[in-house]
């Protein structure tokens, strides 16, 4: 008789033909997985090649064999731009405003939602606050410009209520960030709080239960059960939302600022879009491009290893 010693863990090698035994035996699935893995690797993979149009002086004739090669020629003239820098500075700012309150606000909506007991208006409440993620940038961005008018804006009506002087908000640039921030929290939030209202979900209900039962109150239940129990789901959406920080959002952008607040609006989206689409500075366009992905990457590993060590909950 074999004897197995409680605790004794027993580590099994994996082989050449195990591995394959596991393909065939799951291979439905990898045969679903297959479409995205190409979308993947055609749209997110290959595209990297061009990266190297960033290092030669880039000739849409010559292609990427005849085109000569600059060296860093074309981060000097970045660095040394002061639009670039500009660009820079505001798309850090928005983005780290836009970080904030993108993260706290989808993890506060669907605590509230959570809490609400009428299903009926639980699943209005939801359905309300989903549908502007479904509308693009053109038509919200048009609502947003509409609502700010300082004619017939509701906005400015509530400001002459109160005796104030009515002001076209979008082309101050002391509003122009904050009207950035509130408005893309205001469109993103609910769809955000899906993932916070599963990771709730799944939650021990026993817990909720025993919290009761010893006379938690309802914002003890939720500091001391539902917050700890979502902590792993909420590293991860942090990490990722890091990842994104030096773009700013470009639909946003593009449709809402003008030449009145270029300074504070311009990101390096934009400059990327009107270097690269409008002069036609293909190297210099995917230099800045470059500087993007760096900067996003470095930061998704800082995050990552900062999560691992804090409460070892990362995502890789």
């Amino acid at each position: 008789m074999e004897l197995v010693t409680a605790g004794t863990a027993v580590e099994k090698k994996t082989t050449p033909r195990s591995r394959l035994g596991r393909l065939w035996k799951y291979k439905l699935l990898y045969l679903l997985l297959m479409p995205a893995f190409i979308w993947v690797f055609l749209f997110d993979y290959l595209p990297l090649y061009g990266i190297s149009i960033a290092f030669m002086d880039y000739n849409v004739i010559q292609g990427f064999s005849g085109s000569e090669w600059a060296g860093l020629k074309y981060f000097r003239i970045l660095f040394e731009s002061e639009m670039f820098r500009n660009a820079f500075k505001n798309t850090l700012l928005i983005s780290l405003y836009k970080m904030i309150s993108g993260f706290l606000c989808p993890i506060v909506l669907a605590l509230a939602l959570n809490e609400i007991r009428a299903v009926w208006f639980k699943k209005t409440l939801q359905t309300a606050v989903y549908l502007p993620r479904f509308v693009s940038w053109v038509v919200y961005g048009g609502i947003i410009t509409l609502l700010l008018s300082p004619e017939t804006g509701v906005v400015n009506k509530i400001v002459e209520l109160f005796g104030g002087t009515p002001a076209y908000l979008l082309v101050e640039p002391a509003y122009f960030r904050t009207i950035l921030v509130v408005t893309d929290a205001m469109k993103e939030m609910g769809w955000a709080a899906i993932i916070y209202m599963a990771a709730i979900a799944g939650l021990n209900p026993e817990v909720y239960e025993a919290a009761v039962m010893d006379g938690a109150t309802r914002l003890q239940r939720i500091l001391h059960v539902t917050l700890p129990g979502i902590t792993g789901t909420i590293v991860v959406i942090f990490i990722l939302r890091v990842g994104y920080i030096m773009s700013a959002g470009l639909d946003q952008v593009i449709n809402l600022y003008n030449p009145m607040v270029f300074e504070v609006g311009d990101i390096l989206d934009t400059y990327i879009y009107r270097v690269g689409i409008e002069q036609f500075s293909l190297s210099l366009a995917a230099a800045a491009d470059v500087i993007k992905g760096v900067i996003g990457l470095a930061l998704v590993l800082i995050a990552n290893h900062i999560a691992r060590r804090i409460n070892d909950s990362g995502i890789f």
